[in-house]
């Protein structure tokens, strides 16, 4: 079992990393607006899902395959650039209110809305990479075996990923009580939320895998 002080490095390095924003956060933070809390909460539930499942892979050599084949790396990371690309047009091409209550706009459905959580996490490859870089630094010999330490961290770290992630879902759906009654609010935070979209998608696209 993990020592106490090595959850409290790993709570600590995660909280100022899950405060920095990212591809996810953007992702759950645009759901919640556009279609409330409960979506945003959905969403997060595939996203931690991806956290696990990296968790998982890393703790089976994941970020070392990311570093020893370059063209996997590259491949997942530019799939993920494009479905953020994807996402900031579908922020961007709304001619109505997106904030709106109106029933007439799409809705994802929640099973589509925790898949494209589980995407969003997953097309990002530099996840695996944090992990993978990350995680060692705390595991202590005697503390059990490696791969148990790796999961018991990577938990620490899901847990306090999804407390922060789920303030910013509760955050954005009050914000977005007010926005459908501005129509020009509306349209900055839409286009402002797309340009980020755009800026992560062509960060995570320039990314290495020896970052």
């Amino acid at each position: 079992m993990v020592s106490l002080s090595a959850v409290v490095g790993v709570a600590a390095v995660a909280f100022g990393m899950v405060m920095t924003p990212g591809p996810n956060m953007m992702y759950l933070v645009s759901r919640s607006l556009t279609q409330g809390r409960a979506a945003g909460m959905m969403s997060l539930s595939g996203v931690v899902t991806g956290f696990a499942l990296y968790v998982l892979a890393t703790a089976a050599g994941l970020s070392l395959v990311f570093v020893a084949v370059p063209e996997l790396f590259w491949t997942v990371k530019l799939l993920g650039a494009a479905y953020l690309l994807w996402l900031a047009w579908g922020m961007v091409r709304r001619t109505k209110n997106a904030f709106s209550p109106d029933l007439t706009m799409p809705h994802h459905s929640p099973r589509r809305l925790y898949v494209m959580g589980i995407t969003t996490c997953l097309l990002n490859p530099k996840i695996a990479l944090m992990y993978g870089a990350l995680l060692p630094q705390f595991v202590r010999a005697g503390s059990g075996p490696t791969t148990v330490q790796l999961v018991e961290l990577g938990l620490v770290q899901i847990a306090v990923a999804t407390l922060v992630n789920a303030t910013w879902v509760l955050l954005a759906a009050q914000v977005a009580r007010w926005l459908h009654r501005s129509p020009r609010a509306e349209r900055g935070v839409r286009w402002s939320t797309a340009g980020l979209l755009t800026w992560f998608a062509v960060h995570l696209g320039l990314a290495r895998a020896a970052a």
